[in-house]
Order: C-alpha cells, then structure tokens, then sequence
C-alpha cells in the first residue's frame, strides 16, 4: 500500500469532517453521555459519518473501528490485519466548554502499528500527518506549504503537556521525580503535536484512554522522532486485546532519556 499517496484523500477527509464539527459548534448542541459518563453531541455524529464514508470510499476493502462504532466484538477485530482507527472528535469536553482544544483523530493501522496518521483542529485549521518512513508534518489554516516537524532534545524547565480536563495528584508526584518544569494545560490530541513541533517536551497521562485517543497522533509522534510508550518504556501496539484501552503512558520528545527510569526512582 503507498502511504504517502493516501495522505492526501485522508486529510480531506480530516477536514470534511472538521466542517461538519464547526456547523454545531457554532451554533446550538445538545449534550448526551454514554454509559462510561462521557459526553456525546451531535458534531461526534456527524464527524463519524463523514469519515466513515470517506474511508470506505477510498479503501471499501479495509475495515473501520470508530469511537462511535466501538460495539464491533474482539473475535472479528483480532481477524483484521489492517484497518483504520479513528477519533471523530478527540476531546468532546473541549467541546462542550467551547474551548477550541479538540481533534479529529484519523489512523491506518498495520498489525498492530499506527503507520499513518492525521490529526486536524477544526478551529484554528491546523492539520498534522504523518506515515511509516515519511516523516511528519504540520500546516496551518492560512498557509499553503507545510513544515517538517522534529522534536527538541530535553529543556531545562521542561515544558509538560498536561491534560486540561482530567488533572491528578498522582502526576504531580511523578512529575516531581523529572525535576524542574512547567505544565501547559491542553486538551485533546493536541498536547502530542505540541511535543511534535518542538514546543513541548513531555506528556504523562495515568488516567484511562482508549485507542482512537492515541493512534494517530503516536504516528505523528513517532515520525518526528519522539515516542509513545507505556510506563514501562514500551511503545504502545493496538489491537492486541479485547479491551480497547490503553495502558497508562508518556508521550515525549527526547527518546535518548531514560523517562521511565526516572518515573520509577524514588
């Protein structure tokens, strides 16, 4: 499969979807929660439909897990060797607080790796993407060109990405062990593409998540020359099992430092 030739199609669809999103949120929305509490709109469902028929108009052979079409069992998904793993909006709280910080999340993954990646902010218009061997990228609304993203080696405070709606004592610990810092709250995917641009260095999330949250923004990641691993050093893999969460996790810049041997001194 040429990657680099679907990128293009993906991130139509990406922002196909971001309209989709930005017609109810600029109006009116009601607020649904689904059994786990979290919130549900109208824009998550339209975003879902939008991408869910883009990617089966450009590849009707590969199959489809969404946020909203989660029900699909473990016995059908362990069979799939490829398929596409999608956030239609990755931060619905952002949303319903109007703040702007949300994502839609759009993955291709191979086995059990994230190979090609977009993420796109229907607000501000910035996209990032990202496939296996081609480096990663970022372009804003207003510009035609885009730039090459490259993470930073560690600074001195380090900047933390934090998550803005689901802070922990917990991490304030462990952050502790990392020395000196300062904490950019931020919801959604957009604290890894922060990392990506080189404008932050670290993001540590122990609360849940699932595996549309990560999937496209890991790639992102990873072709800027950063990771995602689990708390014990190892990168995160998806659709391994029949839960579709993931483990606890940093995401970073600097992959020459021992994170997780510093979380776990002391």
């Amino acid at each position: 499969m040429n990657l680099e030739a679907l990128i293009p199609e993906v991130c139509a669809i990406a922002r196909r979807a971001a309209a989709a999103i930005l017609g109810i949120y600029e109006g009116e929305f009601a607020v649904e929660h689904k059994d786990d509490r979290s919130p549900l709109t109208a824009a998550d469902l339209a975003a879902h439909r939008t991408i869910v028929d883009g990617l089966q108009a450009l590849t009707p052979d590969i199959p489809i897990l969404s946020e909203e079409s989660a029900e699909i069992s473990w016995d059908e998904r362990r069979r799939w060797t490829r398929y596409w793993l999608v956030d239609p909006l990755d931060g619905t709280r952002e949303f319903v607080k109007r703040n702007g910080e949300f994502t839609v999340n759009i993955a291709l993954i191979d086995g059990d790796r994230s190979v090609l990646g977009v993420v796109q902010a229907p607000v501000t218009g910035l996209i990032a993407w990202a496939w296996r061997d081609g480096g990663a990228w970022m372009a804003s609304a207003n510009s035609a060109q885009a730039r090459r993203c490259q993470t930073r080696p560690r600074a001195h405070p380090l900047i933390v990405a934090g998550s803005r709606s689901h802070p922990s004592p917990q991490l304030v610990s462990m952050l502790d062990k990392v020395g000196a810092h300062e904490i950019i709250p931020l919801g959604s995917s957009l604290k890894f593409l922060r990392i990506a641009a080189a404008e932050a260095d670290l993001y540590l999330r122990l609360g849940p998540t699932s595996e549309w949250d990560t999937a496209a923004a890991q790639c992102v990641l990873e072709e800027a020359g950063g990771a995602v691993l689990d708390l014990q050093g190892r990168p995160l893999r998806y659709n391994g099992k029949e839960s579709l969460l993931n483990p606890e996790f940093m995401a970073l810049a600097d992959t020459s430092v021992d994170w997780a041997g510093l979380f776990r001194e002391g």
